[in-house]
């Protein structure tokens, strides 16, 4: 069904917090999160004339339109070469592999910590369906909408980024007693 322009405008930007939370955990970083959500929203009024309102609502289309603009990014950026600070280029350096990171692994960040290396870890096709399962509740049938794939792909994207990140914590697990082998 097709919206009026004020209407869709409306719908649209009633999904603002939560494109920006997903643009949050996608990209880590608050101006490049802001900067993907205005992106969005660009492309997503140039392409009104395309939308059709179907019983998910918006929401799905715009998280879409917001997931192939980080895809895009990252592919992009990552054929360019990186700049590093000199702090970090110093930090990387008196680090030797024997020490290991400098984590508390008893405190909720030291957690915290080893939960966002493992999500980093994980491929973008997991990653993003996790984020979207978990974080942002949505069901299969909205993620499979929102990022174009099948809901079968959903379900093994999902039960793969779980297993992933379940081999990925388990040292961590059995480190802190939680799990013993």
């Amino acid at each position: 069904m097709k919206v009026e322009r004020g209407e869709f405008e409306r719908l649209a930007l009633a999904q603002l917090d939560t494109l920006y939370r997903v643009a949050r955990r996608l990209v880590r970083d608050p101006s490049a999160a802001e900067d993907l959500v205005q992106e969005t929203y660009v492309r997503a009024l140039r392409a009104r004339e395309s939308f059709s309102l179907e019983e998910y609502g918006i929401r799905p289309w715009l998280l879409r339109i917001l997931h192939n603009l980080h895809v895009n990014r990252t592919q992009r950026e990552g054929r360019q070469p990186q700049a590093m600070e000199e702090e970090h280029l110093a930090a990387a350096a008196s680090v030797t592999p024997s020490q290991g990171l400098p984590i508390d692994p008893k405190s909720w960040e030291g957690m915290d910590q080893e939960l966002v290396r493992a999500m980093e870890a994980l491929p973008s096709e997991y990653s993003s369906v996790l984020t979207l399962w978990a974080v942002e509740d949505l069901s299969y049938k909205e993620i499979s909408q929102a990022l174009e794939i099948p809901i079968g792909t959903v379900m093994s994207r999902l039960h793969r980024a779980r297993q992933k990140l379940s081999e990925q914590l388990r040292p961590y697990a059995t480190r802190e007693g939680i799990l013993r082998e």
